[in-house]
């Protein structure tokens, strides 16, 4: 099952567009006992109920796919009479109507489920018409298949907080009661997998709410399947074979945060190349040697992590995507920013250093009795000047020459915000 797939399933879950049959579970205590077993047309309960379950079962498709939703596999063993896919099958087909199935079922998680508060056992019946689509992803009115499936939810139920609230036969203020409240699901499955739309007998889709502790043994014992490493274990695994062979802090940070960069530029090429985008792309041990060689690690220590990654990642090598740390990449991306800012601001204070050490340029006047013309420096070195300028350069060519009642005056233009000092004493 890829993103595609789940969001099509998820997509159903409204109320317009839901068409399970069929609802059923049990309600079962700190000690494995079952209170409450029910069933329920679904499509017939009240409203406010109606609403309440389809979230929880949203639930179940909800997160990341390959963390949160995990495709996990059955044996052939199991695949077998009775083995763990031959019962959920009979599950299945009976539609949830066999209460002998139901009990069995609900009996194997109870066993085997390792969780020591109350909690509610869901299970619900889906019958789906998948429709025909056109390579353009538009649907005909045509059905390929009909996919029948099994969703399990497996829901938390805590009290409530303790708290005061307003006693409405006794007209006061007072401790309220507290409240068996049925939380968001922990765990559960879909059977079998919706993959590339079809269903895939061979497979189920197992859930967890937090993938650094997923419930393995509902995997393995009630499905009957091997359990796989979420991606949250893939990378945690991931950082911690780099920390050992380091062995040193600092230098364990820097390489780790090299590791993502190129990790996120292997993501990116493949983003932009692949013709099915949501295709993984796995880091294999050839992979890990070159990222770690630009590293600039040893070789013994670049040995020693590619020998271990091997080993740990013998079966199936992660996909990139699952290894990516958005926060370490999120820091990176930050420090790059900030390393452009220094450096940007050290160009300028460079530029304004050379500005404020250049010397201002000087424009000497004088005037020629016989032509009444300006003389500029150079023309005459060695003469005393009556006027000495000392002017910016963007100044020069404003400045002009003219007479005046009779007196040959400098005219040097000034704006408002302009201010000129005379023999360094009088301001203007």
């Amino acid at each position: 099952m890829n993103k595609k797939d789940t969001l099509e399933l998820k997509n159903r879950l409204k109320k317009t567009g839901c068409t399970f049959t069929k609802m059923c579970g049990c309600y079962v205590n700190s000690d494995k006992e079952i209170l409450v077993n029910f069933q329920e047309t679904f499509l017939n309960l009240e409203e406010e109920e109606f609403y309440k379950y389809l979230e929880l079962a949203k639930k179940v498709l909800s997160g990341s796919v390959g963390n949160n939703l995990i495709e996990v596999n059955f044996p052939l063993a199991e695949e077998e009479q009775n083995g763990k896919q031959q019962f959920l099958m009979g599950l299945r087909e009976s539609k949830l109507k066999n209460e002998g199935l139901l009990n069995t079922f609900y009996q194997l998680v109870i066993d085997s489920y390792d969780y020591s508060g109350n909690y509610l056992i869901l299970v619900f019946h889906d019958a789906y018409d998948v429709m025909t689509k056109t390579s353009d992803q538009a649907k005909l009115d045509e059905s390929e298949e009909v996919y029948e499936y099994l969703l399990c939810a497996i829901c938390p139920v805590t009290l409530s907080k303790p708290g005061l609230g307003y006693l409405e036969d006794m007209n006061k203020i007072g401790p309220r009661n507290r409240d068996w409240i049925v939380t968001v699901p922990e765990t559960g499955f879909i059977f079998p997998a919706f993959t590339e739309r079809s269903t895939d007998i061979h497979s189920a889709m197992f859930y967890t709410k937090n993938p650094l502790e997923p419930h393995r043994e509902l995997a393995e014992l009630v499905l009957g399947c091997p359990a796989k490493a979420t991606a949250a274990e893939q990378k945690n695994t991931f950082h911690s074979i780099i920390k050992n062979a380091i062995n040193d802090s600092e230098q364990t940070s820097k390489v780790i945060s090299e590791i993502q960069e190129s990790l996120s530029m292997i993501a990116e090429e493949q983003a932009a190349t692949a013709e099915e985008p949501d295709e993984p792309v796995f880091l294999t041990s050839e992979s890990v040697q070159e990222i770690l060689t630009e590293s600039g690690l040893s070789e013994d220590i670049t040995q020693k992590i590619q020998l271990t990654y091997e080993e740990t990642f013998s079966e199936e090598p992660p996909a990139v995507e699952y290894l990516l740390d958005k926060k370490i990449l999120t820091e990176n991306e930050k420090n790059k920013t900030n390393k452009a800012l220094v450096e940007q601001i050290q160009i300028l204070q460079g530029k304004l250093e050379e500005v404020t050490k250049a010397p201002i340029p000087t424009v000497s006047w004088d005037f020629d009795e016989a032509s009444d013309s300006p003389l500029t420096e150079g023309q005459d070195s060695n003469q005393d000047y009556a006027v000495l300028l000392q002017v910016k350069e963007a100044k020069v060519p404003q400045i002009t020459y003219q007479t005046i009642d009779g007196r040959k005056c400098i005219i040097i233009p000034m704006d408002n915000d302009e201010h000129a000092k005379v023999n360094g004493v009088m301001e203007l």
